[in-house]
This record gives structure tokens, C-alpha cells and sequence, in this order.
């Protein structure tokens, strides 16, 4: 096997349990993109615990540019695997994307894994944005 297979399947290998010991759920808002008189919204989220999450649910709020709040949606984002990173894409209808100022993470609605219902998901969870709109908790 060549030194370069070796190197690149022991980082694998090391980073899998790395992502899964640190324990947090980061949620990041990627991006928004107009859609057919919605706008749309792009979540990645990375599960750094050891839990698979059966069932994520968070309460978003959208506020227009002046802080005003636009939109209030419930948002299921399970199932999501241990140490593994997914998209969750969804639409806001009635709402332009522009005129998007930020987005809150009101409360984690529903949490649970296999054995039943975590208690304060909420603070497991930390918030991002790429874009111009701030994702905050």
C-alpha cells in the first residue's frame, strides 16, 4: 500500500472519532436563494456527539431588515446521524429572501435519539452563518 493510501486513511480514520467527541450540534445557516415566491433556506448541520438525533426539531424566526419579525417556522432537521454532516433545505413561503435582516434560534422543540427525549438540546447547539444574514442563538 502506498505511504500517501496509509496517511490519507489514518486521518480518515482519526478525524471520524475527533468530530463525534466534541460534543456539539452546529447548525449553519449556509445560504438563502429565491425560489418560486419563497426564499430558500440552506441548514448544514454537523452532529459532534455521540447521540443519532431520531428527531431535531427547531423553532426558527426570520426578522425583516429593520428587525421586525417576518416569519416563524418549526423545522425538523432528523434524522442525523453520529459524527456526520447533512443538509437540511427548506422553504419560506411568502417571504423574499432580501428582505431577510437575520434568523433566530428561538428553542429546540423536540429532541430525542433512540432511548427517548434528550432534556436541554438547546444548549448542546451552536449557531453560524456564511452569508450577509446572521444565524444567531
Amino acid at each position: 500500500m502506498r505511504v500517501s493510501t496509509v496517511l490519507f486513511l489514518t486521518a480518515m480514520a482519526l478525524g471520524v472519532p475527533a468530530l463525534a467527541a466534541d460534543g456539539a450540534l452546529k447548525v449553519e445557516l449556509n445560504k438563502l436563494e429565491p425560489q418560486d415566491g419563497a426564499c430558500r433556506a440552506y441548514l448544514v448541520l454537523e452532529n459532534g456527539t455521540a447521540n443519532a438525533y431520531s428527531t431535531l426539531k427547531l423553532d426558527l424566526v426570520m426578522f425583516d431588515t429593520d428587525g421586525v419579525v417576518a416569519k416563524r417556522l418549526a423545522v425538523e432537521t432528523a434524522p442525523l446521524p453520529s459524527a456526520k454532516t447533512r443538509l437540511k433545505v427548506f422553504d419560506m413561503k411568502g417571504l423574499e429572501c432580501g428582505g431577510v435582516g437575520r434568523v433566530l434560534l428561538n428553542a429546540v422543540m423536540s429532541c430525542a435519539d433512540a432511548s427517548g427525549e434528550i432534556a436541554d438540546c438547546q444548549a448542546l447547539v451552536s449557531t453560524s452563518s456564511r452569508g450577509a444574514v446572521s444565524f444567531i442563538k
